[in-house]
């Protein structure tokens, strides 16, 4: 960025302007994902919503990449570009939980653990991920995947409103009567179309739940597998459980003879009463005794940041992903099969629930488009080692070519690395056509385009 035009914009901003002068630079620049290597011309630490916008206005009339950052958690690290203004929101933190209401507003720097805390206070919660140190704008923007899903439906379907500022500079209001466009769109259709400021959700009852990891042996997986897959598709809304297949990290509380040895897991959630918990899991620990049994009761913030230790920000990350409705058995087999080659103990694959509350919502409610899948697949290398970058890249490329035949076609947005136009039309499958136009309306130059882009498309008159 040219010497006069940095200068220009730091003079109007409340927060700070980053430039790769600066000494803070290098440290500015990193994202969760430690494989994201990008050099931005500016990042400027937004301190209120008129500071977005002043930044909006900047790049759009100044021909500037832009790039929106939040959590910084996204996969493909698309909260970052290369010679891009980055509009950064960490600083806009702001909660406001109404308890009588049951609702929560969130401006848009919030990180899951942040939102969690607060609503935790009145014993609710908003559904979202797994990892508290995610992002609560890019997480929901793309959907909103977690431990609640099954129980509460998707981040997107707690969502009541939503302030954004657009391409114009404009700021508005998007719900079901403002904009429904707009708020329709929003609902898994990224940051396409503006820099949401803030977030409105509806809250759901959970204070305590009763949850947890349990793990079996390897050689156990693909029966277990197939039992998890008739199970929680027939299991009541208020459990849910991913399955997963890991190594166990070689860290406390994990029992030292487990320490980096390859296994199957499920990791439950259950929101219903308490008192009735041990009864429901009766039979599930009686299909085979689990080698590890964490399952208990837990605070909601507790289970949400529960794996942030074991994967610390700066790991390499290459993620594949995809939709997935059945589970037969030669899939099974190739899951374990993949799995046992995985190359760093960090590897690992999940299948995140969606059916139960997320499935009741019809596919064209919102722009997420999958709800007839009964998971959401994520096959994930990560190293430590800049080394074995590429090792755990061409892992996770081939254990994803080996299931992919098995899917529904497209990935969730936000488990994606940059995969091209084809990728992002499959993952919105009939709804493109849609959000292309709505892209249109709201940002026809297609000024927010770092990220899994839609392109605008006008309608034909």
């Amino acid at each position: 960025m040219k010497k006069d035009l940095a200068t220009a914009l730091m003079s109007t901003l409340q927060g700070k302007l980053i430039l790769p002068s600066s000494d803070e630079y290098d440290e500015a620049r990193k994202v969760y994902n430690g494989m994201i290597d990008k050099h931005p011309a500016a990042i400027a630490l937004c301190r209120d919503v008129n500071d977005v916008i002043t930044c909006v206005n900047f790049a759009r009339d100044n021909d500037i990449l832009l790039a929106i950052r939040s959590g910084g958690h996204n996969a493909g690290g698309l909260g970052i570009a290369d010679d891009a203004l980055v509009i950064d929101l960490s600083l806009m933190k702001a909660i406001k939980v109404d308890a009588n209401a049951k609702t929560v507003k969130a401006q848009g720097g919030c990180l899951l653990k942040e939102l969690d805390t607060a609503t935790h206070e009145i014993g609710m919660t908003v559904p979202s991920g797994i990892f508290g140190t995610t992002g609560v704008a890019g997480l929901t923007l793309g959907g909103g995947l977690g431990n609640f899903t099954r129980q509460f439906g998707l981040s997107i379907d707690a969502m009541l409103e939503a302030e954004v500022v657009l391409a114009n500079g404009q700021l508005v209001k998007a719900s079901a009567n403002e904009n429904a466009d707009l708020f329709w769109a929003l609902r898994g259709g990224g940051g396409n179309f503006g820099v949401v400021v803030s977030f409105t959700f509806k809250l759901f009852p959970a204070h305590t739940v009763y949850a947890g990891p349990m793990l079996w042996e390897l050689d156990d997986a693909e029966e277990l597998m197939a039992w998890h897959h008739d199970f929680i598709n027939k299991a009541p809304n208020e459990l849910s459980g991913y399955f997963a297949l890991l190594t166990v990290p070689p860290v406390a509380p994990f029992p030292e003879h487990l320490h980096l040895k390859k296994m199957c897991g499920v990791v439950w959630c259950y929101t219903g009463d308490l008192e009735k918990a041990e009864e429901l899991f009766k039979p599930i620990r009686a299909v085979k005794e689990p080698s590890l049994d964490f399952v208990g009761p837990i605070p909601v913030p507790a289970l949400q940041t529960l794996f942030d230790p074991l994967y610390p920000p700066g790991l390499l990350w290459y993620w594949k992903a995809d939709y997935v409705k059945d589970m037969p058995p030669e899939a099974i087999k190739l899951h374990v099969q993949h799995f046992r080659q995985s190359p760093t103990p960090f590897s690992t694959m999940h299948m995140y629930n969606i059916n139960g509350a997320a499935a009741k919502i019809g596919k064209h409610e919102t722009a997420w488009n999958y709800r007839d899948a009964n998971y959401a697949m994520v096959i994930v290398g990560i190293a430590d080692n800049i080394n074995d970058k590429e090792i755990v890249t061409n892992w996770a490329r081939n254990y994803w070519s080996a299931l992919h035949p098995y899917s529904c076609g497209g990935a969730y947005v936000n488990m994606m690395m940059e995969e091209g136009e084809e990728r992002i039309k499959a993952s919105y499958g009939d709804n493109y056509k849609r959000l292309a136009q709505i892209k249109a309306k709201y940002d026809r130059n297609n000024l927010f385009r770092v990220n899994q882009n839609i392109k605008p498309e006008p309608m034909m008159a």
